[in-house]
């Protein structure tokens, strides 16, 4: 992972902003990728908010005030941008249903999505993880897949560290029911 002071610096330098963009995402890309797929599920969409994400950060890196690390700012946007989209698609859907409809378009998505390479047992946990409310699914796979410390969470999510490890709790107690009524 390239050294996020002198990236910084580099980001910051008129001269080398450009060049230093491009290490910025070669470094982050890959991850930033799949913690929006995570949310919105299909690869596409993943694709459309990572390129959202990625122009919101060229825009706001100047105004980045290091009171977190590069990665967890990175991840915050990256995440609000894939929170704002969902909120946009849940807009687009007629006459709601709370959270049946949500995990609805998210099951949907995961069964038509062509990218989809997993297993009987990596689609059955997909689609356990779909109908998991929105800040259940999130703290899940932020900490299952990818392993963030809950101070990191508490900085991305803006949640005590308490309430995200009440939310994980949760959620795979969710997971495993799930599991255990589908067998």
């Amino acid at each position: 992972m390239t050294d996020e002071k002198q990236l910084l610096s580099e980001l910051r330098d008129g001269r080398l902003k450009e060049k230093a963009f491009g290490k910025l995402v070669a470094a982050y890309k890959q991850q930033l990728y799949w913690q929006i797929r995570r949310i919105v599920l299909d690869h596409d969409d993943a694709d459309d908010v990572l390129q959202n994400a990625f122009i919101k950060i060229w825009k706001n890196i100047d105004s980045f005030r290091e009171e977190s690390s590069l990665y967890t700012w990175l991840y915050r946007v990256t995440t609000n941008e894939a929170l704002s989209f969902m909120k946009q698609k849940r807009r687009q859907l007629t006459t709601r249903i709370e959270d049946e409809r949500d995990s609805d378009y998210l099951l949907n998505s995961l069964h038509a999505d062509p990218y989809f390479e997993g297993d009987e047992v990596q689609l059955k946990l997909q689609e356990a993880i779909a109908l998991l409310p929105e800040k259940q699914r999130l703290v899940f796979n932020m900490r299952y897949f990818e392993n963030i410390k809950y101070d990191d969470m508490e900085q991305i999510l803006g949640t005590s560290t308490g309430a995200l490890k009440a939310s994980f709790h949760h959620a795979v107690k969710k997971i495993e029911d799930y599991f255990n009524t589908t067998d």
